[in-house]
């Protein structure tokens, strides 16, 4: 078992709070998803879970951890530059249990996670990995240990379908307890058993940190309908409660009105018109303390507001792209022969295939070709988030580069509506998560009202609340979008035109079997 008893985590630099008095129990077999808007402190919460020291130059923490959870082991976003460099038998040798491990029992890790038991002796350096090959090569290294409890951030980030469709099989079947991050909303709907919830409803209130023995569907429409009752119910006591007051300001106002204009000849009336003073002022009392009764409306996050301006447009015969390409090449290496890719205004592509394959080379070559064209404004969202952003920069000045104030103006109210609190809107950009870096890009690309989008991993950084607006922003576009993507639920409900990758070019995908073969 592993408690969690009343913690809080608070940002060193500004004081924000981002956990706030939070417990939670899980039990072996728990499959629980850590969820929240981007930046309200999930990895955070695992770093400390896994080692306090980790958080300690940039965060302060009360709280304990009890129960008796047995060996952890921690799955973070990322691999350090060093170890990416070495080989992959220097990153397995780097765990100690890696030699009280007889063959047999490497062996069947590495039937667990359907990754080569030899590799775990090979030369290759780890940066030469596909992004799943990776995911496996450090759980192989957690489960060395032999852990009662995985904390995985972000494990689906930049792998492909396959590997996606593999890992929700490794943690519903996992035996242990298994907490995780994910942007993933379709892996988080067939995994998780259990939901816990960092909320900032708004900014000066504490987060709301709650836990859930739901699976994620069962929760977020058991959400739904809560706020959509308390909604009702209190925006129709706010209704009801105008009626009545409206009626008591009338009644009042005529005592008031009969009170200034009796006559002093006349203490009889006088004495009557206090009487009813008294009475009104009883009443006005009596509606104080409906109003300070009455059903508040729900204090929730909100989701992110982001849409495309509806003139932004382009015709629907205007081609786009024309890409002829004999061979596609990595250095050396050829990725691709024979590409062929026709796309017209309004079109919207996606583009999947396994990790490594180079189909963010290719969307490389399509930006290179469409960023100049003048007769079209492209936009260009690499993985690599400081391909493109001032990393130095503040959210504020990336928007606002004019300076004056009703720029500054502008830009605020649009970093407000994609979750920006203050603070971090004058932060520099590197400070930011991977999501809120990602909500800056669109919002650039919204202000400059480009027509065509050209988008590597648009949502692999969007929490399941934002996920499913950013979905929603790109479907409405009117523009054209040329993307890569892993998501099944952005493929599904944004891309009208899919291919493959393949050595042998780009292969058209039927877009009604490619959502049976994912079980969307």
């Amino acid at each position: 078992m592993l408690q969690v008893k009343h913690l809080t985590l608070t940002h060193r630099k500004d004081l924000r709070t981002l956990v706030d008095d939070f417990s939670f129990v899980l039990n072996q077999g728990d499959r629980a998803v850590l969820i929240g808007e981007e930046g309200n402190g999930k990895s955070t919460l695992l770093k400390w879970l896994w080692s306090p020291g980790l958080i300690e130059p940039y965060c302060e923490w009360s709280g304990e951890l009890a129960g008796n959870p047995g060996p952890m082991g921690y799955l973070a976003q990322d691999i350090p530059a060093e170890e990416k460099e070495g080989s992959v038998y220097d990153f397995c040798a780097a765990s100690p249990a890696f030699f009280d491990l007889t063959p047999r029992e490497l062996g069947e890790i590495a039937r667990q996670l359907r990754f080569p038991a030899e590799e775990f002796y090979s030369g290759r350096r780890v940066e030469s990995l596909s992004g799943g090959e990776r995911i496996k090569l450090q759980l192989a290294r957690l489960l060395f240990r032999r852990p009662a409890v995985l904390l995985l951030d972000e494990p689906s980030s930049d792998v492909d379908l396959e590997t996606l469709e593999w890992l929700e099989d490794f943690i519903s079947g996992y035996e242990g307890i298994v907490l995780y991050i994910s942007h993933d909303e379709t892996l988080i709907e067939n995994t998780a058993t259990m939901v816990l919830h960092i909320e900032h409803p708004r900014e000066g209130k504490p987060p709301r940190c709650t836990a859930h023995r739901l699976d994620y569907g069962a929760y977020a429409a058991r959400r739904e309908a809560a706020i959509l009752s308390q909604t009702q119910r209190a925006r129709k006591e706010r209704e009801e409660y105008d009626r009545k007051l409206e009626r008591f300001r009338r009644i009042q106002q005529k005592v008031e009105h009969d009170q200034a204009s009796v006559s002093r000849q006349d203490p009889h009336g006088g004495r009557l018109l206090k009487k009813k003073m008294h009475a009104v002022q009883s009443l006005g009392r009596r509606f104080e303390r409906e109003a300070a009764d009455m059903t508040a409306l729900p204090e929730v996050e909100e989701a992110i507001f982001l849409r495309f301006p509806a003139e932004v447009s382009l015709p629907a015969g205007k081609v786009v792209l024309d890409l002829r390409l004999p061979e596609l090449r990595a250095g050396e290496r050829v990725l691709a022969r024979d590409i062929r890719l026709r796309v017209m205004g309004g079109e919207k592509v996606g583009i999947l295939g396994p990790n490594g394959a180079g189909k963010t080379t290719l969307l490389r070559r399509i930006q290179e070709e469409l960023l100049p064209r003048r007769d079209v404004r492209a936009a260009y969202m690499s993985q690599d988030y400081a391909d493109t952003l001032p990393l130095e920069a503040a959210p504020l000045e990336y928007l606002a580069p004019e300076g004056d104030e009703a720029s500054r103006t502008r830009a605020r109210t649009y970093l407000g509506s994609i979750r920006y609190a203050r603070q971090e809107m004058v932060h520099p950009i590197r400070e930011l998560s991977g999501g809120q870096k990602a909500k800056l890009l669109l919002t650039k690309m919204v202000l400059d009202g480009v027509n065509v989008l050209i988008l590597d991993e648009p949502t692999r950084n969007f929490s399941p609340m934002s996920g499913p607006k950013v979905r929603q922003a790109l479907g409405d576009y009117g523009g054209t979008v040329i993307s890569v993507s892993h998501d099944r639920k952005f493929l599904a409900q944004v891309c009208c035109t899919l291919y493959r990758f393949t050595e042998h070019g780009l292969l058209p995908v039927d877009r009604e079997e490619l959502l049976k073969e994912v079980s969307l």
